[in-house]
């Protein structure tokens, strides 16, 4: 693709030679000639100068380079959309494979393909355009609305609610029995923990990513709700009874306990753990690694364990770090 084509495509600014054919993307270190790049992180912006990409997607005010570039307010949403020029997906055909089971009283849209060794149960009803790779299992009741996508080995769990171009990622758990039970006194050891029935279900709006061997766990009663656009990465535990706002990330091993609200535009990076009923507000922010303990106001930025406010923290590690000097000041004779 020529360069002045890219350009146009993505609503770019072009500095540069238009004539030069782009026949891929890579990272701005390991790019070579012929490759579209991006810099989106300051941080980078050295590597711009030295890089062997025919092109550079950037801001509009940064510097000039050797390599050609395409100016732009959003570089890496612009790279994300030219990735897309240059890598197809597979595509999987409409029909069902001889070795799904299909209950007879299960109803599917138009357009599906139905994998290897699938399973749908009793009265499930899915929507148009659904793909369903090998080994994903939809237990009765469920109800899915159109485009959806299940990778291989996905399980949705009984009266489980998923709406309009939801995908599950491989192992990507919804619905599973959340972790309730109840302290009986009395009775012989190994029968003190009494099961709460999980009979609320997990719902998914539209428009619901759950990466890789996340869980959304169902609830004992009323049920756990991802709203619409949230993204949930690998390994992620969604606690029963939760919820979890509209365009939320919830980032690689993140943790909620049961009856957690997260509000909209939430972000919590990696291995953010949350305390039960606790409430964190609309766009708020959780630094990787911090443990929440009660509730966060709408906007915060907070970090640690217990998690305080952002720039609180910054200033405490710092001192920690300095605390040898200090203890040594301390001992020593005035």
């Amino acid at each position: 693709m020529k360069l002045v084509d890219l350009a146009q495509h993505l609503g770019a600014v072009l500095h540069g030679d238009a004539a030069a054919e782009i026949t891929g993307v890579a990272a701005v270190d390991a790019a070579s000639p012929g490759d579209l790049t991006f810099i989106a992180n300051p941080k980078y912006a050295a590597l711009a100068r030295t890089t062997r990409a025919t092109a550079v997607l950037v801001e509009p005010s940064f510097a000039e380079i050797p390599a050609s570039t395409l100016r732009i307010a959003n570089p890496y949403l612009a790279f994300a959309r030219a990735i897309e020029l240059f890598y197809q997906p597979p595509v999987y055909a409409p029909g069902v494979h001889p070795t799904a089971v299909i209950a007879s009283t299960a109803k599917i849209g138009a357009h599906a393909h139905i994998g290897a060794y699938v399973v749908i149960e009793d009265h499930v009803v899915i929507g148009d355009h659904a793909t369903l790779l090998p080994h994903v299992v939809l237990y009765p009741h469920v109800r899915i609305g159109n485009h959806f996508f299940a990778h291989a080995h996905s399980v949705v769990r009984e009266h489980c609610q998923l709406g309009d171009n939801v995908v599950l990622q491989n192992g990507a758990i919804i619905g599973a029995d959340g972790f309730g039970f109840a302290k009986q006194a009395g009775v012989p050891p190994g029968k003190s923990w009494y099961k709460i029935i999980q009979s609320g279900p997990s719902v998914l709006e539209d428009n619901v990513e759950i990466q890789a061997n996340a869980c959304i766990d169902r609830a004992s009663i009323g049920e756990t709700r991802i709203h619409a656009g949230a993204k949930i990465d690998n390994l992620v535990q969604v606690g029963h009874g939760s919820t979890v706002g509209s365009d939320t990330l919830l980032c690689a091993q993140v943790g909620l306990a049961g009856s957690t609200i997260i509000g909209k535009g939430v972000i919590l990076a990696g291995q953010v753990g949350v305390a039960g009923h606790c409430t964190v507000g609309d766009g708020a922010i959780a630094t990787a690694q911090s443990g929440i303990p009660g509730d966060v106001a709408p906007g915060k930025v907070v970090s640690g364990y217990p998690a305080i406010d952002n720039r609180q923290w910054l200033r405490s590690v710092a001192l920690i770090n300095r605390l040898p000097e200090l203890l040594r000041s301390l001992k020593s004779p005035k």
